[in-house]
């Protein structure tokens, strides 16, 4: 397993640059976070990564990813959701419970995929300069965790009915995705139709004990691996940890155990980039050497602690696309 204390260098091999920006259609703030590649050739097109936090988050959140996104390369754009954000968790902690629920509904999801587009239009706009010029258009990812993976996966291409309508937030400018604990979609039991339109190549990466749990509601890992296998999209890939919690892919350091925190994220962070390169460069290389390195933190089916699947796949489904 790779060593996870290394030595850091005394300036970061990244930039972080933070913008206020406000959407004016919807007199929406649409705050972000930006973390970039330093010292990067002026002819160097760089992928972009547009992160969605889970609920309660914020563009702070999910440091460990872009920090280490960016200082291999990759840009990562962190968009704060200021209606399922951080605020939720000020005020009377007894209407904590209230807040969740009603930052949960449908007008709220829709309002994240807008956030996710609107953050991109910015980004790539004239207002950002040489950032946004260096931008790679062909190589643009949306990723998010919990909530933010149910927002992936809208950007991505999933379709609910309401009353008589589809609920189509697909932006055709993104071309693979990362989708960390999803969550199922709020009162859709056919996954399969919801995510049928998903049809770009996905990573989905979750825990043995990756468990949503608030009054009236809890969701785990057989959530999370139904979602995966709705998606009929041949290009997708699984990562399941052995143990670890749903919040041990954000910032906090201890949820999950204090000793797999640290390997989960680090593992969390190295196998989205190695899904890149299959993506968008067609090699397995940076993948085989990811299962080879992180194997002993990963589960197994069938005999683990999660269902048994029929056709016997590990964590990851089969190296290359399943």
């Amino acid at each position: 397993m790779p060593a996870l204390v290394r030595a850091q260098p005394a300036v970061p091999p990244y930039r972080v640059h933070d913008f206020d920006w406000v959407d004016a259609q919807r007199s929406r703030p649409v705050p972000s976070r930006l973390y970039w590649p330093a010292d990067l050739s002026p002819t160097t097109r760089v992928p972009l990564v547009v992160f969605s936090h889970g609920i309660g988050g914020s563009r702070q959140g999910y440091s460990y990813l872009g920090k280490h996104w960016s200082s291999r390369g990759v840009a990562s754009l962190h968009v704060q959701h200021v209606g399922s954000d951080a605020a939720l968790w000020r005020g009377n902690p007894f209407g904590v419970v209230g807040r969740l629920q009603a930052a949960a509904q449908e007008s709220e999801a829709m309002a994240r995929a807008a956030d996710m587009r609107f953050a991109l239009d910015r980004m790539l706009s004239d207002e950002t300069g040489a950032l946004g010029a260096a931008v790679d258009p062909r190589r643009l990812v949306a990723a998010g965790h919990s909530y933010g993976a149910n927002t992936t996966l809208l950007i991505a291409g999933a379709q609910v009915v309401r009353q008589g309508r589809t609920v189509d937030c697909h932006d055709p400018r993104f071309s693979a995705a990362i989708v960390i604990s999803a969550p199922p979609f709020y009162g859709e039991a056919d996954l399969a139709t919801v995510l049928a339109h998903v049809s770009m190549p996905t990573v989905h990466v979750t825990a043995t004990d990756d468990v949503i749990e608030i009054p009236g509601y809890r969701s785990g890992l057989v959530d999370r691996l139904a979602v995966f296998d709705a998606i009929a999209d041949p290009r997708k890939l699984l990562a399941v940890f052995q143990g670890g919690s749903h919040s041990v892919f954000t910032d906090r350091s201890l949820t999950g155990g204090a000793a797999l925190n640290p390997k989960v994220k680090a593992a969390t962070a190295e196998l989205s980039l190695a899904f890149l390169d299959l993506t968008f460069r067609g090699s397995d290389a940076a993948l085989r050497r990811w299962q080879a390195d992180w194997q002993p933190i990963l589960a197994k089916a069938p005999g683990a602690a999660f269902p048994a699947r029929a056709d016997g796949r590990t964590a990851v489904s089969d190296i290359a696309w399943q």
